[in-house]
């Protein structure tokens, strides 16, 4: 049996963290589920980690969708919550109906995550009406950098730290059942944790949520070209994996690899006649 959205309320009731990871392929989805990681998110960073783009922006449906497809294929214990990109949702409520359908239906998602608070409330709210499981998302919001003027922690004046407050209760008003908390100073974060009745998952958010979040690529140090402050590099795969190569590109150029030992062997004498 997946892990259900009550179980993951029922965390935040019984003061229980809550680790969430992203994950964007099916044997890294296998690994994370196979350690008990209860909520997968399958997110739009994907364009920047796995196909090189420079933002979230471009990720368009049928990619985020072909990665969900993976990613379910690989967990089979973890609650999977599926990253709608952007422009999916904004325009109307029947594009966030028909978008997050078809994470559900065709990706195999349990969940989707839309950003933006107040302003998606109701998309949010005709989504969960209709059976569709919502994780809400303030603070930084990668899909509106442009309008935020970049990559920069929310919610550090009165008035932002209200709007952002504000935003939690209303997504919860809405049906969500846990909001992201991204880039937020960690006294407000500490703030709205305590004041909101569904779990709270931060990324640059502080220790008090009630869970967190962090991008699979940044913890294992795959993704080097930036490491987040939020980040913590508890591997560096990347340089395992440089090493692994050269030595690979060494031995085959000395023909020292493949031995006899990866390779098959026959009946020689059937040559013979060949």
């Amino acid at each position: 049996m997946r892990v259900s959205i009550t179980e993951i309320k029922e965390m935040k009731q019984k003061r229980e963290k809550i680790p969430m990871l992203t994950a964007y392929d099916y044997v890294t989805a296998k690994v994370v589920d196979e350690v008990g990681v209860p909520l997968i998110l399958v997110g739009d960073s994907l364009g920047m980690v796995m196909l090189g783009y420079e933002s979230t922006i471009p990720v368009t449906m049928e990619e985020m969708l072909h990665h969900t497809k993976a990613v379910v294929r690989g967990a089979k214990k973890a609650l999977i919550v599926g990253d709608m990109p952007f422009m999916t949702y904004h325009t109307s409520i029947s594009d966030a109906l028909h978008n997050a359908a078809r994470f559900i239906q065709e990706g195999g998602a349990q969940a989707v995550k839309l950003e933006g608070g107040e302003v998606v409330a109701e998309k949010v709210r005709r989504l969960v009406d209709c059976g569709i499981p919502v994780m809400g998302h303030i603070g930084l919001t990668p899909q509106s950098i442009y309008q935020l003027g970049g990559y920069k922690v929310q919610g550090k004046t009165s008035e932002m730290a209200k709007k952002l407050l504000k935003d939690a209760q209303i997504l919860e008003e809405a049906g969500a059942f846990a909001v992201v908390l991204e880039c937020v100073p960690a006294a407000l974060s500490k703030l709205i944790t305590e004041k909101a009745g569904i779990p709270t998952i931060g990324i640059g958010a502080g220790p008090d949520c009630d869970g967190q979040v962090q991008v699979i690529s940044d913890i294992l140090g795959l993704y080097t070209e930036f490491v987040p402050k939020h980040a913590k590099q508890y591997a560096k795969l990347a340089e395992g994996i440089k090493a692994a190569v050269t030595d690979y590109v060494t031995e085959v150029k000395s023909v020292s690899f493949p031995t006899m030992k990866q390779s098959y062997t026959m009946d020689e004498s059937l040559l013979d006649n060949l």
